[in-house]
């Protein structure tokens, strides 16, 4: 599954898309995950993406976010604050088994 993890600048979410990578294997998922920032996300989207996560320092961005997505037929989520964090894997894997669900 591609997973396109879309921060403030692409750089900070790191740690966290290391627990999800983490989780999904513990779950028989393989992951490939891009984290960039919100400038970038309708060039991404030329290419081909199963989801978009968007994290919540960028909530104020999510709505325009969504639309790119929408335009795409690629589902769109906001990840929830407590699962923006190292130990947030289980929380973040749920969110994108609902996102792609």
């Amino acid at each position: 599954m591609r997973v396109l993890f879309v921060c403030s600048g692409g750089m900070s979410s790191a740690i966290v898309v290391n627990a999800l990578k983490s989780e999904a294997e513990k779950n028989g998922v393989h992951l490939t995950v891009k984290a960039i920032g919100s400038s970038e996300v309708a060039f991404e989207l030329e290419s081909p993406w199963d989801v978009v996560m968007v994290a919540p320092q960028i909530r104020h961005r999510f709505d325009k976010i969504k639309k790119e997505a929408d335009e795409k037929n690629v589902p769109c989520g906001a990840i929830p604050p407590q699962a923006y964090t190292p130990l947030g894997g289980p929380v973040l894997f749920e969110t994108l088994q609902k996102l792609v669900n």
